[in-house]
């Protein structure tokens, strides 16, 4: 690079961010140069607090440290900014703690006037887009303060703490301006500069009388240093006139913690229901902005009840990443030859593939009917039921119907229903030697889409073998050479005898499946309360589930409540607060010595339980990745663990359920 520039040609300006880069601290004068940081990775962005005891940085250190997934590995390759996050330490570099915990470019933080606060800002995940965020300097109650959809960067408080300056481009991709907001996010952004091209990393004087930026509008357009006088009446009375902010309405107000009572109150569980169960939550759902809401609020709690961090880094938080969603691929295709005569069918209109299929080329095979796919056992009331029963569909395409025979009895139904999910039908076709499977709803169903939805349903595992679901109309295509329709069919198996499976004769399929995993990251909650002796023996856990669905997608509720929010008042902030509650009694009779603790309580707030017990799984699993007992892998760290979950309801009993777990709970 150096010989680039002596020749004139120097490379455009670019960052790279270096593992190597420290943060220093250095005299006026020049001397003494310190260095704060020596750990791996890109460490910088520093700033001091007012009093010179904190400095706030941003780095990707934690990417060099703990192990990342195939799919982070790929990112990091490309991508090293991805993983900046905020951190803060003591001034003279010690005592590091990690704030931030978000996909994405974390970076630039300045403190507040009094020292409070942190404001930063946040990149969306593909970086295209940036927003201010502010939080507590100990990383809780983050609140985002723009929502321009633009790259809103650079802020900095005014010396008062009231409002914070930033630069935006909102008005054009290379046309950065000035604006401000105040501090609390509730009012509209007030334009500040108005000159063609760079305005931007804004600071105030100390004084607040002037403001310091970088600007291009200089005669050959390159960037230099501008100085201005600041009035601060008259953006005090802009900011006044400006209409409310839509984020006004988004975030609810943290309840005050101190007003809450020692004892197990009503109207202290209520204050904690109500706001995880606030509509601005939006139902908690794994992996967004309304679960990190949420989870903040818990990890708030247990540090005001003075709970020791038992997360990642000496942190409230223990994050995983898991698979949030599917989507089609671009290179789906599904041909289906009748008669020696081809034609592609058409994705997403004629067939769709399965949430859990292989990805991949399906090479061409036949094509065998096999009712409703169900092998079922024997039981006392109904005989064993097999649709493979003389059926022999290796190397072929299966084709089966999506859910049971309609006509059986409610009983017979309950019996058949624990073989008849897709998953279950998909696997006894892969194992019965299949290539493939095709599932079809059939006239008799009313299925409400024609084929089934693309949405991923938590189970980790795929099915190893291309699986496909296809509108009746492409079902009757397919068996127009039996001399069969899917009606008739239907018909007979619907009485609940199954019928001997046929090969479809002259039909050959063949494609490739390409569906795509959302990745996303969740936490856990974990604060600890100490046992008065540290004699080594395995705590006990007390956990609920913060998490609830959403929007409601794949909720029990009516057709007309799917799509709005579920707040999850009872499923389950109400096992929360429970939670929280009986941290903050036995905390309270820990700390006025009234409660000789031997083991070591760990409170839990987990997340993706609505998902598959995500949260929960990941805990114990990284227990027993560090356990040192082969036969009971959990012993070493937990010697019991009682759930809360959905006691709002409860009146005049309590239900106790999983007692089998272990031997120990008996009696």
């Amino acid at each position: 690079e150096l010989q680039k520039r002596a020749a004139g040609t120097a490379s455009r300006y670019s960052w790279s961010f270096d593992e190597h880069y420290d943060l220093y601290d250095v005299l006026a004068t020049g001397e003494q140069l310190t260095n704060l940081t020596d750990t791996l990775g890109y460490d910088a962005e520093g700033s001091w607090s007012p009093d010179g005891k904190l400095i706030a940085f941003a780095s990707n250190r934690h990417a060099y440290e703990a192990p990342l997934s195939e799919e982070e590995q790929k990112t990091f390759v490309y991508d090293k900014s991805y993983f900046m996050e905020i951190y803060v330490m003591a001034a003279d570099g010690s005592q590091v703690r990690r704030l931030t915990d978000s996909a994405g470019y974390d970076g630039g933080p300045f403190f507040s006037p009094d020292g409070r606060r942190i404001v930063w800002r946040r990149f969306s995940v593909d970086g295209a887009q940036a927003e201010v965020w502010t939080m507590k300097v100990d990383g809780t109650d983050k609140r985002q303060i723009t929502s321009l959809k633009a790259m809103s960067w650079a802020p900095f408080y005014h010396p008062s703490g009231d409002y914070i300056v930033f630069a935006t481009n909102r008005h054009g991709f290379a046309n950065f301006e000035l604006y401000i907001v105040d501090s609390a996010g509730t009012k509209k952004p007030v334009r500040v500069t108005s000159t063609p091209g760079f305005d931007g990393l804004p600071v105030f004087a100390p004084d607040g009388l002037r403001l310091a930026w970088t600007s291009a509008r200089t005669a050959d357009r390159r960037a230099q240093l501008f100085l201005a006088d600041w009035n601060d009446a008259e953006a005090r009375r802009l900011l006044q006139r400006s209409p409310a902010s839509k984020l006004a309405t988004m975030l609810p107000a943290m309840p005050d913690l101190d007003a809450s009572s020692i004892g197990i109150e009503p109207g202290d569980l209520e204050t904690h229901v109500r706001y995880l169960a606030s509509e601005k939550l939006g139902g908690r759902l794994t992996g967004t902005e309304g679960e990190r809401l949420a989870t903040d609020y818990v990890a708030t709690v247990f540090r005001h009840l003075g709970l020791q961090p038992a997360g990642d880094q000496d942190s409230y938080f223990q994050s995983f990443e898991f698979t949030a969603g599917v989507s089609l691929g671009p290179r789906n295709r599904l041909t289906l030859t009748a008669a020696g005569r081809s034609h592609d069918l058409a994705v997403d209109v004629d067939w769709r593939p399965l949430p859990f299929t292989a990805n991949g080329d399906a090479m061409p095979a036949q094509v065998m009917f096999a009712g409703y796919g169900i092998a079922a056992p024997a039981s006392d009331r109904f005989p064993a039921y097999d649709s493979y029963r003389n059926l022999d569909v290796s190397d072929k395409w299966v084709i089966v119907f999506r859910y049971l025979p309609e006509e059986i009895s409610p009983e017979h139904r309950q019996h058949l229903a624990g073989y008849a999910s897709l998953r279950y039908k998909t696997m006894l076709a892969r194992d019965k030697g299949a290539r493939g499977l095709v599932v079809v709803s059939g006239p008799n169903a009313r299925a409400r889409d024609p084929s089934v939805k693309l949405r991923f349903d938590a189970v980790p595992a795929g099915a190893s073998v291309p699986a496909v679901s296809v509108t009746d109309a492409v079902g009757n295509q397919l068996l127009r050479s039996s001399g069969k329709t899917l009606k008739a069919i239907q018909d007979s198996l619907d009485t609940g005898e199954p019928e001997a499976g046929f090969l479809v004769p002259s039909v050959m399929l063949q494609g490739r499946l390409d569906v795509r995993q959302e990745k996303r990251t969740a936490r856990n909650v974990l604060g600890r309360l100490p046992a008065n002796e540290a004699d080594g023996a395995p705590a006990v856990v007390l956990g609920a589930h913060v998490d609830h669905i959403g929007d409601g997608m794949d909720s029990l509720a009516g057709d007309e409540a799917q799509g709005q929010v579920h707040p999850g008042a009872d499923d389950n902030a109400s096992g929360v607060a429970g939670m929280l509650e009986i941290a903050q009694y036995l905390a309270d009779l820990k700390a006025r010595g009234k409660l000789e603790l031997k083991r070591n309580i760990v409170f839990a707030a987990w997340t993706g339980e609505e998902l598959g017990l995500l949260g929960s799984g990941h805990y114990a699993g990284a227990l027993v990745d560090g356990a040192d007992s082969a036969e009971r892998p959990l012993a070493p760290h937990v010697g019991a663990y009682l759930n809360l979950d959905m006691i709002g309801r409860l009146r005049k009993s309590l239900y106790l359920q999983g007692m089998g777990s272990s031997t120990q709970w008996s009696g």
